[in-house]
């Protein structure tokens, strides 16, 4: 989610941030880009945050309920295969031109750091004191439920310059990922294991270029995306008593989950590749023309940011317990209305409410570009 965030799932503000500003790429039909005038975002872009960010949600509210039916725990894996992929894939290919000067690292700071900060304290404080849990710590570098994703973001992102420098990134990140997956000593420190376990698809998104998303939205692949995420499904409806859902979290290392430590880089390996697939079929599905929902594209950060506290809070007072949501309908029911609420997370209004906290501008914190201010005084001259 997000430019610092941005570039995964938060559009960034146009007047601040040239560096996030979409490119033009796939647009109206499958294979042709249609020309747009240089920096205006992306239709295509904006409606795949804002998909992935209500299928994230989505899935954070069948947690409680999946233990009752095995379908919903089936469909749950499918998602979690490439839900997160997808933000993290569309992170790095937005995070290509970021080289740590100083307006960019400004950003970064601001859009990933701060926010990190002020939701690890809030999601760890909710937690303390709505879950009745007063050994809940405060911990900077034990990230708490989604926050992991910003120290993930922020790392990712300070070392896009030496993914950058070398031949052959993808080998080494995929390489990095493997033995990070057989290393149970790396702690919980900062998420390193999610951090290193993701690496491979932010370092993918570095590498993509504009035409390799308009060959994953021809035509052909759509009609294949069909029969491929029914096998999907059908697939992770086998696995379901026979495969431990944590595998989808890349949290652990194969020895902490139980198993051999040959089983990490076999796992590994087969699940990015299976969540590749199903990411470049996702994409393919995602519209290319303006829709009602291509505004809510830039405020997906708020969306995810802000609804894991509906989430906890619905846990924390025994909603998801009632019976009548433990069965298909149930199930829907609570399916659309998070959907619905994500949504209205993601508008306008909610955006001017907390953008002091998602999106600050703290110019009072940061020196003045002495380039810029030059450049401000000969133009008033």
């Amino acid at each position: 989610m997000f430019h610092a965030v941005s570039s995964l799932v938060q559009s960034p503000r146009s007047s601040q941030n040239q560096n996030d500003q979409h490119h033009p790429a796939p647009d109206r039909s499958a294979g042709r880009p249609s020309p747009r005038p240089s920096g205006r975002r992306d239709a295509f872009f904006d409606n795949a945050k804002y998909l992935a960010i209500v299928l994230v949600a989505v899935a954070h509210s069948w947690e409680p309920l999946k233990g009752d039916s095995r379908v919903l725990q089936a469909a749950y894996l499918v998602v979690y295969s490439f839900h997160m992929p997808a933000f993290i894939i569309v992170s790095g290919y937005f995070s290509r031109s970021f080289d740590a000067s100083p307006s960019r690292v400004k950003r970064l700071l601001t859009g990933v750091v701060v926010p990190y900060v002020v939701f690890e304290t809030g999601y760890s404080l909710f937690k303390r004191y709505g879950d009745h849990s007063p050994g809940q710590e405060i911990s900077l570098l034990d990230p708490y439920y989604l926050t992991w994703f910003l120290i993930a973001l922020f790392i990712w992102r300070l070392t896009t310059p030496l993914w950058k420098t070398l031949r052959h990134p993808l080998p080494v990140a995929l390489a990095i990922a493997v033995l990070a997956s057989v290393s149970p000593d790396i702690g919980d420190d900062l998420d390193l294991q999610r951090v290193l376990q993701f690496l491979p698809f932010f370092v993918l998104g570095l590498c993509l270029r504009a035409e390799h998303f308009r060959l994953v939205r021809r035509r052909a692949v759509r009609v294949a995306a069909v029969p491929v995420f029914a096998l999907a499904l059908a697939f992770s409806w086998w696995a379901v008593p026979r495969m431990n859902a944590a595998w989808f979290y890349h949290r652990d290392s194969a020895q902490e989950l139980g198993a051999p430590w040959w089983v990490g880089p076999v796992m590994q390996l087969a699940l990015f590749g299976c969540s590749l697939v199903l990411t470049a079929l996702f994409f393919s599905w995602v519209p290319g023309r303006t829709l009602w929902i291509t505004s809510l594209g830039a405020g997906t950060l708020y969306g995810y940011l802000l609804h894991g506290f509906l989430i906890k809070g619905a846990e924390y007072r025994g909603w998801f317990d009632h019976r009548s949501l433990h069965g298909p309908l149930g199930e829907i029911a609570v399916s659309v209305a998070v959907a619905v609420v994500v949504t209205l997370l993601c508008t306008s209004p909610v955006r001017r409410v907390f953008r002091g906290v998602i999106e600050p501008r703290m110019e009072w914190a940061f020196r003045r570009d002495p380039v810029r201010g030059a450049k401000e005084r000969e133009a008033s001259a």
